[in-house]
């Protein structure tokens, strides 16, 4: 069973940093590109940054500049480094991961992951 696990969230005021991470746990599942997304309450969820596998990034508008987003391939987590946060930056945020899928130890396909929400709030 794959799953991905999200985590770094929490409370920080304006101005302030956070990392976010999402790991693939167990060895069936190796990470190649993943994204970041964020939906705040009423909101529809938006992609805020995603990797490629040739490690090509995009992110939105509203963030760039201030966040980061990474892959490590030995640890096959993805991170989300956000720096200068603002109060409009509240959300749950989402990691999601496409991947090879292994069985038994031989490649068996193409996965499409998604994680758990982690909560971040920025204070003002």
């Amino acid at each position: 069973q794959v799953q991905l696990v999200a985590s770094g969230g929490g409370l920080v005021q304006a101005g302030g940093s956070l990392r976010l991470s999402c790991t693939a746990s167990g060895s069936i599942f190796r990470i190649n590109a993943g994204g970041w997304y964020r939906q705040a309450p009423g909101r529809e969820r938006e992609l805020v940054a995603a990797i490629t596998s040739g490690g090509s990034t995009n992110y939105a508008d509203s963030v760039k500049g201030r966040f980061t987003i990474s892959r490590d391939s030995a640890k096959n987590t993805v991170y989300l480094q956000m720096n200068s946060l603002k109060p409009e930056d509240t959300a749950v945020y989402y990691c999601n991961a496409v991947g090879a899928v292994y069985s038994s130890g031989s490649y068996s396909g193409v996965g499409n992951y998604w994680g758990q929400g982690t909560q971040v709030t920025v204070s003002s």
